[in-house]
């Protein structure tokens, strides 16, 4: 039985439920500070969470959304511009803890540098996001506890392509089959399941409808003692909460 040596968690809505409460947000006050009429609403924002990138989902907004929309520099710079200016607000929100971890984030992410796993984060956000929603929840010293962070643009191809995750297993300097993967989306799912990677899905409000055949189990959320998670598919085998003993189990099914 190959033995589980490494967690590779994705971010946007998986540690933190961040998109429409965070860069959502976010991107709402660049637009102002660009000078244009933009405002993404809760349904739009759903809609342009099907494209992976915010510069990506910048992009795709102005070919499908906006009609006779050509700035100065060229859309490449000011989508560029602009997404500097989302990355500014988010991280102030992120400073002053507007955005916490879902529920068993910080617990479990503890367990596991105890335990000895090597983590790592597979994610479009930024590096400079990650490391700061890391170190404002769980302190200065645990964006160290990550072995690897592959972030943003480290690749060409963004989920569903499996190569985030490629990258990942890489710089872990371990195989697909000693490692489990933690995500939200369909697209991470597929990303991560392309990669050769066992999923353990948390749904959030998004994505909780989207289709995740193929993952190990389907929760809710990651649970705590005195908060525990509902199975939406897949067994549990009586656990209420994910622990590493959790994941073990969940690694060493197959």
């Amino acid at each position: 039985m190959t033995e589980l040596k490494g967690l590779i968690f994705d971010v946007d809505g998986t540690l933190a439920d961040n998109e429409q409460c965070g860069h959502r947000v976010a991107f709402n006050r660049a637009f102002v500070d660009a000078g244009v009429d933009w405002h993404w609403d809760e349904e739009t924002y759903d809609r342009l969470l099907r494209v992976f990138g915010g510069k990506e989902r910048m992009r795709h907004y102005l070919e499908e959304f906006v009609d006779g929309f050509e700035p100065p520099e060229g859309r490449d710079e000011f989508i560029r511009r602009v997404h500097a200016s989302k990355t500014e607000h988010y991280g102030r929100l992120l400073e002053t803890g507007e955005i916490p971890l879902r529920t068993g984030v910080a617990r479990l992410i503890r367990e596991a540098h105890q335990s000895g796993l090597k983590l790592a984060i597979a994610s479009t956000t930024t590096l400079e996001n990650a490391i700061t929603l890391l170190a404002v929840n769980l302190g200065a010293e645990c964006p160290g506890w990550f072995d690897v962070f592959a972030c943003g643009d480290v690749v060409q191809k963004k989920k569903p392509a499996p190569d985030i995750y490629e990258y990942a297993l890489e710089r872990l300097g371990l195989s697909a089959q000693e490692c489990l993967v933690i995500e939200d989306t369909e697209s991470g799912l597929e990303s991560a399941r392309s990669a050769g990677l066992r999923t353990l899905i948390t749904v959030n409000p998004t994505t909780r409808d989207e289709d995740f055949a193929g993952a190990e189990i389907v929760l809710d959320q990651l649970g705590e003692p005195n908060q525990p998670f509902s199975v939406l598919a897949g067994d549990a085998g009586g656990a209420s909460w994910v622990d590493i003993e959790f994941l073990r189990k969940i690694h060493a099914r197959n």
